[in-house]
């Protein structure tokens, strides 16, 4: 009995002599990193909950609400603003336009990307002035790019009108942005010009992670550079691809400031965006913030749903 009662206490005086120190409880050490990292978060949670959580509530009673844009919220009425959005005749019209605006830029941007890419991937003294020319658009606001196209087209100051008069592809004295269709490929040219610089950089960075390797070999096995661009570059770019389409479709069915600028939504609302329709209902000729946050709500889920095909689509591909 006395030896396996002195046991323990050798034991403990042992270690006591080497100074070795009895280890925490592992559940404590985890609660206590949880905490200190929760406590690192803080900030971040409290600005999203501020920022995206909050305004979604909010656009969520809204929408629900008669709520005007001088007379505040005057009670519940949840299909009300609904019904409203979708029997307005611009709603169709411009959903239609934004999509036809839409599938064009996401075109051009994503084809002129990939193309001045590859013209300027090797690095060399002219390839990098090409970049600084491409990429120098880029630097100039949306805003600043369509004022500075707004002045290029005006039929009073404007050399594009000149120039294409003199071709005899328009009247003189006319303007650029007098029919639909001139004034969305007018539009299209400015966010063309303003983004495709933007989009070249981020198709070069998918470009320059493609190892050397695969061209060394395919060129090997005799390859050509249509081959080479079929086989290698063009899978191996597809996660690139992809997320450059939610950029531009993200950004193309949220267009606001190039219309805005340049065409107001005209002529004859044939210009009219979704986002520019809800600026109509909440401050022009409605003045429903009821009305535009549920075509803005009608816009989140769209755009939810949409985003989440396109990152379906890189799940895939990354496989």
């Amino acid at each position: 009995m006395s030896s396996v009662i002195e046991e323990p206490q050798a034991t403990r005086a042992n270690n006591s002599m080497t100074g070795s120190a009895v280890p925490d409880h592992p559940s404590k050490t985890k609660r206590e990193q949880l905490r200190r990292g929760l406590l690192y978060a803080l900030p971040d949670w409290v600005m999203i909950v501020i920022l995206f959580f909050v305004p979604i509530v909010l656009l969520v009673i809204m929408a629900c609400s008669r709520w005007t844009l001088m007379g505040g919220n005057r009670g519940f009425d949840f299909p009300g603003n609904f019904t409203k959005v979708f029997s307005n005749p611009l709603f169709g019209q411009s959903i239609l336009f934004t999509l036809e605006y839409t599938v064009i830029v996401t075109i051009f941007l994503l084809a002129l990307g990939l193309g001045m890419a590859l013209l300027v991937q090797e690095s060399s003294k002219w390839n990098n002035v090409l970049r600084t020319c491409f990429l120098l658009p880029s630097a100039t606001g949306l805003a600043s790019a369509s004022l500075l196209f707004y002045a290029l087209y005006s039929p009073q100051v404007g050399p594009v009108t000149k120039i294409l008069s003199s071709l005899g592809l328009m009247d003189a004295g006319g303007s650029v942005l007098a029919t639909g269709q001139s004034a969305l490929w007018a539009t299209i040219i400015v966010v063309v010009w303003r983004f495709s610089g933007y989009y070249m950089l981020l198709m070069m960075i998918g470009l320059q992670s493609i190892p050397g390797d695969l061209y060394e070999a395919a060129r090997m096995d005799g390859a050509g550079t249509w081959r080479i661009f079929r086989s290698v570059t063009l899978p191996l770019m597809k996660p690139t691809i992809v997320m450059c389409l939610v950029y531009c479709v993200t950004g193309s069915i949220l267009a606001f400031d190039q219309f805005f600028i340049l065409t107001k939504g005209g002529p004859n609302n044939s210009t009219m965006t979704v986002v520019e329709l809800i600026y109509n209902f909440a401050f022009d000729s409605k003045k429903d913030l009821g009305m535009a946050a549920a075509l803005s709500l009608l816009v989140l889920v769209a755009l939810v749903i949409i985003n989440s095909i396109q990152m379906r689509g890189m799940r895939d591909n990354t496989k």
